[in-house]
């Protein structure tokens, strides 16, 4: 199973696909759209219908080669029913010393949510390596800037949160390691050939974002 360090090493584009309110039934083909278009990294909130089987497919089919988990983790509980499906990746909207330690025992890459200088640092002394911005798109990059002049340099800092293919640079610009999309990728009904060809244009956006530096 890759690591959230292993895919970037290796050139994955920094960005997580989230799949809030998929279905089980529906998984293997979403999964399947975003890891042809290039997509690496894939989280299934856990406020979704039966989100553990989609997570359990997504990890049996596309586990290899893509790291796959759970969103809005929210206690224990949830961090050991993760762990139980074999994938790796565990992503909070808030900070929860509690989630984060029980995470990064077994394991997980693991991913709180915070706002403030004050989560943000509570979140790492819990174990937490990497952050997400969240809501980003209600502080916008002048405060991942900000925040990022005062963590220390080996915390990766994600935005979620309003975050599309125009803007992803903008934030990767800003001192951001990654972005995550929702609504921007995936919806429940969009058809996967939909959710590919969104996945594509993100890819190629921050693409040209490399080939720009």
């Amino acid at each position: 199973m890759p690591t959230l360090d292993h895919l970037l090493a290796h050139g994955a584009p920094p960005a997580i696909a989230i799949l809030r309110g998929v279905k089980s039934t529906e998984a293997a083909a979403i999964g399947a759209a975003l890891v042809g278009a290039g997509v690496r990294m894939i989280e299934v909130p856990l406020n979704s219908p039966d989100p553990f089987a989609s997570i359990a497919t997504l990890q049996a089919q596309f586990g290899q080669e893509a790291l796959i988990g759970a969103g809005t983790v929210l206690d224990a509980a949830s961090v050991d029913r993760l762990a139980e499906t074999g994938a790796g990746l565990l992503v909070a909207p808030n900070t929860d010393a509690g989630v984060i330690k029980r995470g990064v025992s077994l394991g997980l890459d693991v991913m709180p949510g915070f706002f403030t200088p004050s989560e943000a640092l509570v979140a790492i002394d819990a174990g937490a390596r990497r952050l997400k911005l969240f809501p980003a798109s209600s502080a916008g990059p002048g405060l991942m800037t900000a925040v990022r002049d005062v963590l220390p340099a080996d915390i990766g800092i994600w935005a979620v949160g309003g975050v599309d293919a125009a803007n992803a640079r903008d934030w990767l610009a800003a001192g951001a390691e990654g972005v995550a999309l929702g609504g921007a990728l995936y919806r429940p009904g969009i058809e996967p050939a939909e959710i590919g060809r969104r996945a594509h244009g993100l890819v190629a956006a921050l693409n040209s974002r490399e080939t720009m530096q």
